[in-house]
């Protein structure tokens, strides 16, 4: 039977994983709000 707590100690997180997030969380990122936020600025301008 596995021992999680033991399971838990000995865990690395991968450092690909840790660079992809970097990554992903780094970009800019357009979401509806920001066009909402946009389309309301043209229209007032």
């Amino acid at each position: 039977m596995l021992d999680f707590e033991e399971e838990l100690k000995n865990f690395k997180p991968s450092k690909e994983i840790d660079e992809t997030a970097d990554t992903i969380n780094k970009r800019n990122k357009t979401d509806l709000v920001d066009i909402m936020m946009q389309m309301m600025k043209e229209k007032e301008e």
